[in-house]
């Protein structure tokens, strides 16, 4: 199903309702994001999502926001806990997300926002997180416009297969880096062609797709949006290219560092602020970056280090940032520098910062939040980005360096005035929680690594 790629709805309600009535839709997806980024809900028959749940909404358990990734729920949340019996969140259905999901016939996905009984917003939610920050640009008369760049590595096994084989000796796609490259590439290009035009008709406009630097690594590119509407795109695009993947009889990864010896995914992050039809980082006389943008980086540079549990969200993230690996490891910004943590990029309505610190496991609701909290502390406090650094950064000890670990960064994100004022305590104080525990499960753990180690010579 073709959409024009600049409706900012990919399928209106009446829309539904008319597939729905010609039998060409059955299903309908219902779902949120959670704190991992992964979308968890529950599937509908159209006909009675069109009679209820559209109206009405639908119902989840609260220990959605509070479970690990093994889906064990976890003590010590306020939010939801054994004490409360864990009862239900509203799910309340967003009518500007409805979209075909062409890959899996006769479905639709709508994305909700979860709500408390009393009908207010669950603060701990992404998507709450993110639609604070666009509330206080909305005050401002201002709306955020962004991009995120997706990196992934791609396998020959099923996902079975993989889990099977521990996750150990997977056969990447390609037999050598392919960056750039169109001739190997051209083997997998029966799922990339099924991926750019699954999601394009999905309402998440595709770019490109290429090959990227490692063995079996590709991105692929979004054209921009606003915020809310580029985060429910991410979220989605990954969900989607997981799911092509599987009907191809392969798998993908978006761990932010699949292999020692290999690149990590990325996921960078293009940001500009607009008001009127114009991108207020450039400075239409001077031909030049505006104050505002200075103003903007200038807090990206000095609370990006404590905010950076929203860009590296779990333990593997920080094995991500390392000298000579195209990831950042310091802190500096730079005109089309590929060591620094951001780098500046296009002139007119297309300038703005990328940063390059996020990982492609980042929640992007919550990267995105970080990105507005931090510019709008730096305009807020009238902070300056400084001249842009010249050479290789990742050589420079002088530059402050990003957090080493999921922990560390944890205790920064923690101990933040910006954070609490930004997000609020509760937010806070479950982010930080959701890390201690992640943190603790990793420390508890024997690792591979350490039978090698030890086994035999300790």
């Amino acid at each position: 199903m073709a959409r024009d790629p600049n409706r900012p709805i990919p399928m209106t309600l009446p829309e539904l309702k008319a597939q729905v009535k010609s039998g060409s839709i059955d299903t309908v997806l219902v779902a949120i994001p959670d704190p991992f980024g992964r979308l968890v809900g529950k599937r509908f028959h159209a006909g009675h999502f069109l009679e209820s749940v559209v109206s009405h909404g639908t119902h989840g358990c609260s220990y959605l926001l509070t479970v690990n990734l093994d889906m064990d729920p976890l003590d010590g949340f306020g939010v939801a806990n054994w004490d409360s019996g864990f009862g239900d969140f509203e799910m309340v259905p967003d009518a500007a997300t409805f979209r075909p999901m062409p890959w899996l016939p006769g479905s639709v996905l709508v994305l909700c926002d979860f709500r408390h009984a009393s009908g207010a917003p669950v603060a701990e939610a992404p998507r709450s997180v993110l639609r604070r920050q666009l509330d206080r640009l909305q005050e401002r008369g201002l709306t955020c416009f962004c991009a995120s760049e997706l990196e992934f590595y791609l396998f020959e096994q099923t996902y079975g297969a993989a889990f099977e084989a521990g996750y150990r000796n997977l056969k990447p796609s390609s037999d050598y880096r392919i960056d750039y490259h169109l001739m190997q590439p051209g083997r997998d290009e029966p799922l990339m062609r099924a991926i750019r035009n699954g999601l394009t008709a999905a309402g998440v406009p595709i770019e490109s797709s290429k090959g990227e630097w490692s063995r079996g690594q590709h991105e692929i590119n979004f054209t921009y949006g606003e915020a809310m509407e580029m985060a429910d795109r991410h979220v989605v695009f990954k969900q989607g290219v997981k799911e092509i993947a599987a009907q191809h009889g392969k798998s993908v990864s978006f761990m932010a560092k699949v292999a020692p010896t290999e690149a990590g995914n990325s996921c960078h992050i293009h940001m500009s602020l607009w008001r009127g039809g114009r991108n207020l980082f450039w400075d239409p006389k001077a031909k030049a970056s505006s104050p505002m943008f200075r103003q903007f980086l200038g807090g990206l540079m000095k609370y990006s280090p404590e905010l950076c549990l929203f860009y590296g969200p779990t333990i593997n993230s920080y094995k991500r940032y390392q000298a000579g690996s195209w990831a950042p490891t310091r802190m500096a910004w730079a005109q089309d520098n590929r060591t620094t943590g951001f780098r500046v990029v296009g002139h007119g309505n297309g300038y703005r910062p990328e940063n390059r610190m996020p990982g492609a496991d980042a929640n992007p609701y919550l990267a995105f939040a970080a990105m507005i909290a931090a510019g709008l502390a730096g305009i807020d406090e009238r902070l300056d980005c400084g001249e842009p650094y010249t050479g290789n950064a990742y050589l420079d000890p002088k530059l402050p360096r990003l957090p080493s670990s999921l922990i560390a960064a944890a205790e920064l994100f923690h101990g933040s005035r910006l954070a609490r004022e930004a997000f609020g305590d509760a937010v806070v104080d479950f982010s930080v929680h959701h890390a201690r525990l992640e943190h603790q499960s990793f420390s508890d753990a024997v690792t591979d690594w350490e039978k090698q180690r030890y086994f035999e010579q300790i």
